[in-house]
């Protein structure tokens, strides 16, 4: 034999992350839980009603409603889309849901659910089947949505409450050891959503398709169903959303969800979700709701400021924790 036959095969070499990458990847994933413990921590000794059990079940309930439609705009994102009509099928699901109270319990749970549901897989079908720009395409949902809450609500002139008594009160207004259903329900939703994610095609799928779509479908993967179920799960989990709001207010307010789909878009990218898709999770969303409720209820601890600061610190903490995230993935590509 030649020497060169006796040679060992060489093998390229596989290049690993360096130490930078895989901090940079820890950092992007976690940054806003890291700026949630710190606020939480400045707020407890900044505050003394801040760490109260009535206080802290409060921010719960109050970001539960958030965290419906944030959980369905998180599988939208992370296929690359995006849903501006959140925010009025949110809207139209509290009046529905208000609307059909007064006709029977069942009528108030599966009125919004149906029709919410109908107008995600509408918008779906559009953008799957017809390729047209998601943010086209949601945009018309949400001025279709919102035209239908003001003609329900003949322009908004008349406010449908749920009857006293009404079992449908209960979905919210309930609690289940001191922590209102609405809680348990969401993180229940959450829960099944990790699962989905990240133990199933469907989860699998919706990363791929989020990660580079042309190459998902030359995989043979359903890139159309899945996509046309990732916008009917976001105007289903819409629809949740208000009609747990419209159980919990006892009413159908019509001026709900507006700038709601930017508040969700805001939570699911403060969570580690990158908005081109193909990378996040529903825990990271999770952190990015309660950091903007958190956010929210200091504000009102201050006193002094107007409610308005709410959206300035928000809108600076979105835009500084994008900027980081994309400096972190140029690191993590290196």
């Amino acid at each position: 034999m030649t020497a060169v036959e006796l040679s060992e095969p060489t093998h390229p070499a596989v290049s690993r992350p360096t130490t930078g990458a895989r901090a940079a990847r820890v950092l992007q994933r976690q940054g806003a839980l890291v700026i949630l413990v710190i606020v939480v921590v400045s707020a407890k000794f900044g505050f003394d009603r801040f760490a109260t059990t009535r206080n802290v079940t409060s921010i719960a309930e109050q970001a539960s409603f958030l965290g419906f439609v944030a959980l369905g705009m998180t599988f939208v994102i992370l296929s690359g889309g995006i849903d501006l009509s959140v925010g009025s099928v949110f809207a139209l699901g509290g009046v529905l849901a208000a609307w059909g109270s007064q006709h029977g319990t069942w009528l108030a749970v599966l009125l919004p659910i149906v029709v919410c549901s109908v107008i995600g897989l509408a918008q779906g079908l559009i953008i799957a089947r017809g390729g047209l720009p998601p943010f086209i395409v949601t945009l018309a949902g949400l001025l279709f949505a919102r035209g239908m809450v003001l003609a329900i609500t003949d322009e908004g002139s008349t406010t449908y409450k749920v009857p006293t008594g009404s079992a449908f009160r209960e979905f919210a207004q309930g609690e289940l050891l001191g922590v209102g259903y609405a809680v348990w329900i969401v993180v229940a939703l959450f829960a099944v959503g990790g699962v989905v994610l990240h133990r199933t095609s469907y989860g699998s799928t919706v990363l791929a398709i989020g990660g580079q779509e042309d190459a998902a479908a030359l995989m043979g993967l359903p890139v159309v169903r899945t996509k046309v179920v990732t916008y009917a799960m976001s105007g289903l989990l819409a629809g949740v959303g208000g009609m747990m709001i419209a159980s919990y207010t006892s009413s159908g307010v019509t001026i709900l969800g507006v700038g709601t789909e930017l508040e969700v878009i805001a939570a699911v990218v403060l969570g580690g979700t990158l908005l081109t898709g193909g990378s996040g999770t529903v825990l990271g969303t999770v952190v990015g709701v309660l950091l903007l409720q958190v956010i929210k209820n200091v504000i009102n601890q201050v006193g002094s400021l107007d409610s308005s600061w709410q959206a300035v610190v928000s809108g600076s903490i979105l835009l500084a924790v994008v900027t980081v995230q994309r400096y972190l993935a140029r690191i993590e590509r290196q």
